[in-house]
């Protein structure tokens, strides 16, 4: 064996150690030997040697190339556009899917040019491994830098991802983008702190928990950020913007009636618009709607509001606080025994009832405690079975003790209808009038 094939042999063998496959092409004739045997191609019965390398590519390509890249494959190893980029830079290297022994695996072909300029190594590497791996890692970091910009309790946006967003808001400010408008509302837990001292951060979490589900409830088209313990931003965009004010008007609605209940979340809000003749940043704007928001805050806690809802809604008397600790713990026996159904149960006297969440989640509902329910309720009820409802609840207040089973279908977050069969029941005090209404809906 002369010298120059024991070279090539030694330089062969180092390459196996990386590739799958290996090649010797001469580039006037096209002929070709194989070098390194590999198994990935044993279903395609390819020649250890042949005439026209090219031509062999092309055939193997339409055989075992994934079909989503076979026109990448024929274009990448078309023998005019393998000698340009060889030329010029003396190797060239290619990456798509081979599917070979029933399985998808990505290759590697590179073509490196000899020093002799006649001839070309072909060499074959299977990288799937390397691809799954960098895959696993991009997954990976998507999720760490999802999670650096997702609240833990809550689920929504971050003040990491508040501050992102801002950065992008200025840029179409400093540009002075035509037509750019957007509003910002923000939003204020009150007495958190009270809550956390007084009934530990369990329930504070909770509470944030509910404000967070309420707010992102009314501004469906819009990104809600959490930026404090208690605090958070709306960036009002598109429909949400258009009704900005009913919206708003919305929050501060549910927000006094959980007041006047003493059930669910009270946030303060304040909103404000960006002008663009004003402001600078999004910061102008925010500050604005921040003053605003605190103005609310007062309001809510001096009453003032509280007593302007009250006749608006014309409740007469609210909920004594023991009343509202019997009607919980009666829920909470019924609940025990609901076997997982939707839970409701109402003090007939001063028309405020206590709603399963899981109920509340798959319906949409404001809160789980609510003044006239029924009301509500009827809302979510399909229009042809509004009869067999109200005709269950005459029954309740014609005093009957056990109402009959019924069905019905309501509408749920989705806008879909669930088909629902309720027993109801209703315990009288001790004179024999109806004191409480309550029963367990299951989903058919």
């Amino acid at each position: 064996m002369n010298f120059e094939q024991t070279a090539l042999n030694q330089i062969a063998t180092s390459l196996a150690k990386h590739f799958d496959s290996l090649y010797f092409v001469e580039i006037k004739t096209g002929y070709y030997t194989e070098f390194l045997p590999t198994q990935m191609f044993v279903d395609l019965q390819i020649p250890k040697q042949g005439d026209d390398f090219f031509e062999l590519a092309k055939r193997n390509i339409n055989k075992s190339v994934h079909p989503a890249d076979v026109e990448f494959a024929l274009r990448s190893n078309d023998k005019e556009t393998v000698l340009e980029n060889l030329y010029r830079d003396n190797t060239y290297s290619i990456i798509y899917r081979l599917v070979t022994n029933g399985k998808v695996v990505h290759i590697r072909h590179i073509y490196i040019m000899c020093e002799d300029r006649e001839h070309i190594m072909f060499c074959l590497e299977n990288i799937e491994d390397d691809f799954r791996e960098k895959e696993e890692h991009n997954r990976n970091l998507q999720s760490a830098n999802l999670m650096a910009r997702r609240d833990e309790l809550t689920g929504i946006k971050n003040k990491n991802a508040f501050l992102e967003h801002s950065q992008t808001m200025d840029q179409k400010i400093r540009s002075e983008e035509a037509g750019y408008c957007f509003g910002i509302v923000m939003c204020d837990v009150n007495d958190l702190k009270v809550m956390n001292d007084t009934r530990g951060h369990s329930f504070g979490d909770e509470a944030i928990q509910r404000a967070s589900r309420m707010i992102c409830g009314i501004y469906k088209h819009s990104p809600v950020f959490r930026v404090g313990g208690d605090e958070f931003v709306v960036i009002l965009t598109g429909e949400d913007f258009q009704n900005r004010e009913d919206l708003l008007e919305k929050l501060r609605a549910e927000t006094l009636a959980n007041k006047k209940s003493r059930s669910g979340p009270v946030v303060a809000s304040g909103m404000s618009v960006y002008k663009p003749d004003e402001d600078k940043a999004v910061a102008d704007v925010l500050k604005r709607a921040d003053e605003l928001m605190y103005e609310n805050k007062k309001m809510l806690k001096s009453g003032q509001l509280i007593e302007e809802y009250r006749d608006m809604d014309k409740i007469e008397e609210l909920i004594p606080d023991e009343r509202k600790r019997i009607l919980d713990a009666l829920f909470g026996a019924l609940f025990t025994v609901s076997g997982g159904g939707y839970v409701y149960l109402n003090d007939m006297r001063y028309d405020f009832s206590r709603w399963s969440l899981s109920l509340i989640d798959d319906f949409g509902l404001s809160s789980e405690y609510m003044y006239h329910a029924d009301r509500v309720w009827k809302d979510y009820i399909h229009p042809d079975d509004l009869m067999v409802y109200n005709d269950a609840i005459n029954s309740a207040l014609c005093g009957e003790a056990e109402i009959k089973q019924i069905y019905y279908r309501a509408r749920k977050r989705d806008g879909s209808y669930a088909l629902l069969t309720t027993r109801a029941f209703v315990l009288s005090d001790s004179n024999g009038a109806p004191e409480y209404f309550g029963g367990i809906m299951l989903q058919q």
